[in-house]
């Protein structure tokens, strides 16, 4: 059941009334309680009526919303909880509750690592002692794909506070191609995930273009604040708009035409390789073809190239020369010492 703001508001004014058990509440004086209350938070008089609060103290009293509130009239006239201990804020969990509890702990712990769940890491732990506490340990219903082994998030720290913060950064650097670290000025704008791998995206202070860094290739952050941070009008979702992955070129986006067989038709239907993704035909045999609208990279051939011989490149011709190369050499390897006629599954 959908609630409004001003609903949720009312229901905490007669609980926080009620427990008040020096005072004698009549209807009238909870009407007045939730008008001043409504007033704080919406700045303006707001007209509760008589036949507003008595339908409130209705639904609390009831079980849609898991209240079941014990709220009874005495002397005919006046308000209060039949049992004094009683709170809308320590209503017990039930089974349903639990569940959800212990999958939302899960789901949070999955972010330890990462520094803007620093100061939640106390109250996962508090909320997960009292899950347990009141219920056996059970197997997850929920798994989510991590990397425990993944190096480099012991910077999220450091890197998330100078986004923050607009603090440019010295960061000593080793990509795969080079043979020794290297120190770059940078520019820190946006931290992104991208296949169970972090990146922080930002502008080199030296030649002013937009670079991506692996978190695994760090090997040290230094903050530099004599250095004037530059600002920026950096849009993530314009820069990422026409790309697969992390890496942006300067290339202009190009229409990918695909063909995928019958066997994985379904599956790039029901999760699209990019947003631009359209089906243009769909064959008596279960096979389709789609276009998507990208940008060349190497993230877009690595996810083509998982596909195997599920799925073909109609065009462009570059893109379809480079993926032939790759897959002639990956034959190659493979025919290395194959018996002849090799049964194959």
């Amino acid at each position: 059941m959908a609630l409004n703001k001003n609903a949720l508001i009312r229901y905490k004014t007669i609980d926080k009334c009620l427990q008040n058990h020096n005072r004698r509440w009549t209807l009238q004086d909870l009407i007045a309680a939730c008008s001043d209350a409504l007033y704080e938070y919406e700045g303006r008089d707001v007209n509760v009526s008589k036949r507003t609060v008595q339908l409130d103290i209705q639904m609390m009293r009831s079980d849609k919303l898991g209240y079941n509130a014990p709220i009874e009239v005495y002397e005919k006239k006046y308000y209060r909880y039949a049992h004094q201990d009683y709170s809308m804020t320590d209503i017990p969990l039930n089974e349903n509750d639990m569940n959800v509890l212990m999958e939302t702990v899960e789901m949070l712990k999955q972010f330890k690592d990462f520094s803007l769940f620093t100061e939640l890491g106390g109250i996962i732990q508090r909320l997960e002692d009292k899950v347990y506490a009141e219920k056996t340990q059970g197997s997850s219903i929920i798994h989510l794909d991590k990397n425990e082994n993944l190096k480099g998030l012991h910077w999220l720290d450091d890197l998330y506070r100078a986004i923050q913060k607009n603090v440019v950064l010295d960061i000593t650097y080793q990509s795969f191609k080079a043979s020794k670290p290297n120190v770059v000025k940078y520019h820190p704008y946006l931290l992104k995930e991208f296949n169970n791998r972090w990146f922080l995206i930002g502008r080199n202070h030296k030649n002013k273009i937009i670079l991506n860094l692996a978190l695994d290739r760090i090997f040290a952050v230094e903050y530099d604040f004599r250095t004037t941070y530059e600002e920026t009008d950096f849009d993530p979702d314009t820069f990422y708009k026409d790309v697969v992955g992390v890496t942006v070129n300067r290339q202009r986006a190009t229409v990918v035409k695909l063909w995928v067989d019958g066997a994985n038709a379904p599956y790039v239907l029901t999760k699209p390789l990019h947003h631009s993704q359209r089906l243009i035909k769909q064959m008596e045999d279960g096979s389709a073809e789609f276009t998507l609208l990208v940008k060349l990279n190497y993230e877009l051939e690595r996810l083509l190239l998982g596909f195997g011989e599920s799925i073909e490149v109609l065009q462009p011709k570059r893109l379809r020369k480079r993926l032939y190369i790759k897959l002639k050499r990956a034959l190659t390897k493979y025919e290395k010492g194959m018996p002849p006629r090799e049964t194959v599954f």
